[in-house]
């Protein structure tokens, strides 16, 4: 699962990072509120965490160019300002969420996993079922009809993002995005590799899943009998 960390303090940006990483999240970080527009609107993350007060646009302003821009990622405000009015601005500006600093790392976590639900998919924090392939998020590990196996960082990433959009056609751009980040250099041909590994995977599984190349644009996981 990526994240976007907007952050101006360092220290704590820093910190942030280290605690969301080690609890397996994909962190990308930046500490003004240009930077979180730019980043933002490549549409690639699963959770968006922006400081209210920031450096050169307010993270109430971050927010609301990004709702216009059509961007519905969750976001949740992160603030000191914390009395009623101010929640329910951020609220009524399109936050899905409002933590107050300080705040225990444990309250934000159960709020990220809150937001990232989704229905009749997710049985538990750390189980994804999607058709007959049951996703192990902490272990990395796919399990379908006729075994499991565990798969490498990349490919996990790369299988939760189809899981969490299972007949959704994702473009190419997306997809190395997602996986490998907006500052990475990554050569195209590496998706094309990894999409090799992953059908493998779901065909030594006995899945009923499979991804098809969409041409021209990118690829669909969809269940083999809506081909």
């Amino acid at each position: 699962m990526r994240i976007l960390l907007v952050e101006d303090d360092e220290q704590l940006n820093e910190s942030l990072t280290f605690k969301l990483e080690l609890e397996g999240f994909t962190v990308d970080s930046c500490f003004d509120g240009e930077e979180a527009c730019y980043y933002g609107e490549q549409n690639i993350y699963d959770v968006i965490l922006l400081d209210r007060m920031l450096p050169h646009m307010e993270g109430t302003e971050v927010l609301t160019t990004l709702r216009k821009k059509g961007i519905t990622t969750p976001i949740i405000l992160l603030t000191a300002l914390g009395t009623l009015s101010d929640k329910v601005t951020g609220l009524d500006l399109g936050a899905d969420d409002y933590l107050v600093k300080p705040f225990a790392i444990e309250e934000l976590f159960a709020r990220i996993r809150c937001l990232t639900r989704r229905p009749n998919s997710l049985n538990s924090d750390n189980v994804l079922t999607v058709s007959d392939i049951i996703w192990y998020m902490d272990e990395d590990r796919l399990e379908g009809p006729l075994g499991s196996c565990t798969l490498s960082r990349r490919e996990a990433a790369l299988m939760e993002t189809f899981l969490r959009r299972k007949d959704q056609t994702l473009s190419r751009n997306l997809l190395l995005l997602k996986v490998w980040g907006p500052e990475s250099d990554v050569e195209d041909g590496n998706l094309d590799n990894y999409i090799h590994f992953l059908r493998r995977r779901l065909k030594g599984t006995g899945s009923c899943l499979q991804i098809k190349t969409i041409r021209g644009i990118g690829y669909c996981l969809q269940d083999k009998s809506d081909a």
